[in-house]
């Protein structure tokens, strides 16, 4: 539990006034990564806040687990500047440090022309920026998946893998708290922040599930600070900035499948053809790290008003089912179960494709021109996240010490 900060009981930065050099409200696997990264500065001070007892609990413990090749998302967005840059670190980092991961590929399949020709545009736009695509024959399509049906064409990403994400989580931990000056606090939510300009800090107010009634909060000062909250980032940013900035979050929930059956079993994530204007990517098979791989399938989308609705549903099965029999006709409808749901941070009921209607890049920027700064806000930080995670720490640390 934090308490007393204004001594300094966690910091020996010479910073003459705030308590703290960084603070990062959220520990997801992109809060980590960032605190991880400010941390490794010499002499500064680091706090990482996080509500939930555990690292990763939301939207980074339910999602796919994918280690995204950048495909989806256009030229000049951050989304694909950031997940190219984060594929590579990614896989570097995990080979180093022996993190759970695997280069599996993944497969767009095609059932009709039309969908053919989003694969056509898919595969010239990762040409254009450098990512490893090709056409499958036939043949070698029927040969390494009999399962899967492609009845128009495959496209394989041979950059795209998979990732224990709670092991990448687990390890980039361990590295931020392994710094002198750099904190942790669980079971701590914000509840209200402001700026003193004049001194160039920003003060918070917390409080934890364990702070006594007649005395519940405790005050924190930081020279910077980064919205990383996830979910929870667009409420925490109108925490701070004036009314005529706030904004309105959105969350759309998405339910995973289980796979009961051994057989149909591709080895290769399958994905269909990108629909423009989807706010996802369609219900597609996915694999773990186990020997032999388990199935997943998922997730559909479902909007929802609240960011804890993690209540599976089956009402999206019959269409799920549907989808996944275009491309696994042999797919056991009995053995596909509902599993778990997952709930991603969006800034509007847009499309998740660059190039479709209403596509939202992440944002990620540090609020100087609004009078803030110092304050690096990170909203719609969806998917490709996790891949990005290690570039976005190390774009935050740019836009602080540029």
């Amino acid at each position: 539990m934090l308490r007393q900060c204004s001594h300094r009981a966690f910091s020996t930065s010479p910073q003459p006034h705030a308590d703290f050099d960084h603070v990062i409200i959220g520990a997801g696997a992109v809060g980590l990564a960032i605190a991880r990264r400010l941390a490794s500065r010499p002499s500064t001070s680091t706090l990482l806040i996080e509500k939930h007892a555990s690292a990763g609990t939301e939207t980074s413990s339910r999602n796919s687990e994918v280690i995204h090749a950048g495909l989806y998302y256009g030229h000049d967005s951050l989304k694909t500047k950031l997940c190219l840059q984060g594929k590579r670190m990614i896989y570097d980092l995990c080979a180093k440090h022996d993190i759970p991961h695997r280069n599996c590929k993944k497969w767009i399949v095609a059932q009709t022309e039309q969908q053919m020709g989003e694969l056509e545009k898919l595969h010239s736009f990762a040409q254009s920026i450098g990512v490893p695509t090709r056409f499958l024959s036939r043949e070698e399509a029927a040969r390494r998946e009999p399962d899967v049906r492609a009845q128009a064409g495959v496209l394989e990403s041979e950059s795209t893998g998979i990732v224990d994400g709670h092991a990448l989580m687990s390890y980039l931990e361990g590295s931020f708290q392994s710094h002198a000056n750099a904190d942790t606090v669980y079971h701590t939510s914000v509840v209200s922040i402001s700026h003193d300009p004049s001194r160039g800090e920003y003060t918070l107010t917390t409080t934890t599930p364990s702070a006594p009634p007649s005395d519940p909060y405790t005050t924190i000062t930081t020279s910077t600070l980064i919205n990383s909250a996830g979910l929870s980032a667009i409420p925490v940013s109108n925490m701070l900035l004036p009314p005529e900035h706030h904004l309105t979050p959105y969350y759309a929930k998405g339910t995973y499948y289980s796979y009961s059956a051994p057989h149909p079993a591709p080895s290769t994530l399958i994905y269909p053809a990108p629909k423009p204007g989807s706010p996802g990517l369609g219900t597609h098979l996915t694999l773990d790290l186990s020997s032999p791989p388990r199935i997943r399938f998922g997730p559909d989308v479902e909007w929802t008003d609240s960011p804890t609705d993690y209540a599976p549903t089956s009402s999206g099965l019959a269409a799920a089912l549907d989808e996944i029999a275009e491309y696994l006709p042999g797919v056991r409808r009995e053995k596909v179960h509902v599993d778990y749901c997952g709930i991603r941070p969006k800034l509007g009921k847009a499309g998740a494709v660059g190039g479709g209607k209403g596509f939202l890049d992440f944002v990620i920027r540090e609020e100087a021109g609004k009078g803030f700064g110092g304050f690096v806000n990170l909203l719609g930080i969806e998917s490709p996240g996790l891949t990005s995670c290690l570039a976005i720490g190390e774009m935050v640390e740019g836009l602080l010490y540029r």
